[in-house]
């Protein structure tokens, strides 16, 4: 067992009104989930339909990996929550985040053309795990979306096993998914590549 449910969903709250504040979930955009248990896996979930800026820990919803909600709620939970359990099985993840900011929605259209979106020489991708130089090339791939989560969840499977030092992909005119072995880790890829985007897309509107 990882934390207790309890715990995580506490966490998950209070993550999900921090990236409200910072305009990444605004309205009922976004989702986020951690793992609350591997062997049967069982993940703690955000619901659908409500503003992160309010969320609370009784609104998180315990589901299985068929997305069946298991805990005593009449909630929902997100509809990509299969795009959770796809990300948890591929990359071993505890915690995955998907933020709605407007830079991330804006250059995952402009650089869909290319397959996806190469940043590079910032120091700030220190932050990622396992870089160790400014210097590092991260490529974050960009997926066309689909309103077919099942679809979708094959493509992304796909995605990340193609590449599989990705810390991060776009959906595109959709928003960022990131992850992480823990919280902590999920939400400091998730600042460091939110603050990463934001300087590519307004380094290139100067340049014009």
């Amino acid at each position: 067992m990882y934390e207790s449910f309890d715990q995580i969903a506490f966490s998950l709250a209070l993550i999900a009104r921090g990236f409200h504040a910072r305009g990444w979930v605004i309205g009922t955009s976004g989702n986020l989930s951690a793992v609350v248990n591997r062997e049967p896996l069982r993940l703690a979930m955000s619901p659908s339909g409500v503003d992160k800026g309010e969320l609370t820990a009784g609104q998180i919803v315990l589901i299985d990996e068929r997305t069946r909600v298991l805990s005593d709620h009449r909630a929902k939970p997100s509809d990509e929550s299969p795009l959770h359990v796809r990300i948890v099985k591929e990359r071993g993840a505890a915690a995955v985040f998907h933020t709605h900011s407007i830079w991330n929605t804006i250059l995952s259209d402009l650089h869909a053309p290319d397959g996806g979106l190469v940043i590079e020489g910032y120091e700030m991708l220190k932050g990622l795990e396992g870089v160790k130089t400014h210097a590092h090339r991260e490529w974050v791939p960009i997926i066309e979306n689909s309103q077919d989560m099942q679809a979708l969840a094959e493509s992304i499977g796909d995605t990340l096993r193609q590449h599989p030092h990705a810390h991060a992909f776009l959906l595109r005119r959709h928003g960022l998914y990131a992850w992480g072995n823990d919280l902590a880790q999920a939400r400091r890829h998730i600042e460091i590549l939110e603050f990463l985007i934001e300087a590519v897309g307004r380094a290139s509107a100067i340049r014009g």
